[in-house]
């Protein structure tokens, strides 16, 4: 079943997704970004889902330091002012990057895990660069998905949904290997000292959060909108999280996420 339609609408399952949002910490899941921080830099976190992240970012700028946070998702943006109402250096926004603006400079601008989901990176990377005060810094944090490692390989189901879901991806003009990306779409966009650091999510047989980090990819499957927009038959995509749900209780061994954190200065 294929389908050519190459200006989809990403649509987020708003109380999975959130789940997911809300167990993410800025020292587990953005840790290369941790040394990074100082006390009283004001930071933009574009993509901040319901501002876990930004919240551990708030609390290592301290107070005199400020957070922003920006998604464009209603839900996540309302479920993080009612959890972190207490850090009061954090701001949540409902608002899209392209229409996001403001007056103020930050020190850092950062984004996880968000540019994997646009077709044009590139203009993201450029608008965010706006937002930098001279010398200031940029990170993005972002999967190559096409270079995700099951051990052992899960069951024929899940690979056939998962190349199902790269080609979706693909005819959307998302890029499976962002995170291999980003280094030169920061020197196209003018940003200096572009650095790469390695930042793999590895998840272990035996670690607490086994199951429910490889069952990201249940819910992943649980996207209607790759059935419905021709990709897959609800039967397949049923049958799809049943086995890999069974594969990760009783087979599962080790998952690695490829990951990589780039940064750039805006020159001074």
């Amino acid at each position: 079943m294929t389908s050519h339609n190459t200006n989809k609408v990403i649509h987020r399952d708003g109380q999975s997704s959130a789940t997911i949002f809300d167990e993410r910490t800025v020292e587990n899941d953005y840790r290369t970004l941790v040394p990074l921080l100082r006390e009283g830099m004001r930071v933009l976190d574009v993509g901040c889902g319901t501002g876990s992240i930004s919240n551990g970012i708030a609390k290592l700028v301290g107070g005199i330091g400020h957070v922003t946070g920006i998604d464009n998702t209603a839900h996540f943006i309302e479920h993080g002012r009612a959890l972190y109402r207490d850090t009061t250096n954090l701001k949540l926004i409902h608002s899209d990057l392209f229409n996001f603006d403001t007056d103020q400079p930050f020190d850092l601008v950062v984004s996880a895990r968000t540019l994997q989901w646009l077709s044009n990176p590139g203009e993201a990377i450029a608008k965010m660069k706006r937002f930098l005060r001279s010398g200031g810094t940029l990170s993005i944090l972002d999967y190559n998905h096409s270079k995700l490692t099951w051990t052992p390989a899960p069951p024929k189901s899940m690979r056939d949904f998962y190349a199902i879901f790269l080609q979706w991806r693909a005819d959307a003009r998302m890029n499976n290997l962002m995170g291999d990306s980003l280094a030169e779409l920061f020197t196209a966009n003018g940003l200096s000292n572009v650095e790469v650091r390695e930042s793999n999510e590895v998840y272990t047989r035996g670690e607490d959060n086994f199951v429910s980090r490889l069952g990201i990819w249940s819910k992943v499957a649980g996207l209607k909108q790759i059935v419905d927009e021709g990709y897959l038959h609800e039967a397949d995509r049923v049958k799809t999280i049943h086995d890999y749900m069974r594969w990760v209780e009783d087979e599962a061994q080790q998952m690695i996420m490829d990951l990589k954190e780039v940064r750039g200065t805006v020159s001074v």
